[in-house]
């Protein structure tokens, strides 16, 4: 079984939902959400708007909206990402603009489960 990136060029506009399987390289303009089990490379032109839900991805362009990655999000030096990440593990180079929340790792909201509000005694 051989591996292939499907590639969107950058005279390419949708606009609507995308989800495939495999690896996706976009350097076209998407306007909605992006969805996939496989791993996203968002191009040097490449323009999202919309939330993207992937196992990976690898920004080099403009991503505004949500990202959610189930292992590994990385912001190159020319990326832009104007929105929230929820990774397994987050890169950022120098250079790249991130305007949002991370949070990053396995499960961060266990902390807060961990202690127990007491409640106050008459």
């Amino acid at each position: 079984m051989t591996s292939s990136k499907n590639v969107l060029a950058n005279d390419v506009e949708i606009k609507g939902s995308i989800k495939f399987s495999h690896d996706l390289i976009i350097d076209g303009k998407i306007e909605g959400e992006v969805i996939s089990d496989g791993s996203l490379t968002v191009g040097e032109n490449a323009l999202i708007k919309g939330e993207v839900k992937t196992r990976s991805v690898i920004i080099f362009g403009k991503v505004e909206g949500n990202i959610t990655v189930a292992e590994r999000c990385e912001l190159k030096s020319n990326a832009i990402l104007v929105g929230d990440i929820s990774a397994g593990t987050l890169s950022i180079e120098e250079g790249a603009t991130f305007m949002g929340q991370s949070s990053v790792g396995k499960k961060a909201d266990n902390k807060a489960a961990s202690a127990p509000a007491r409640a106050p005694q008459p």
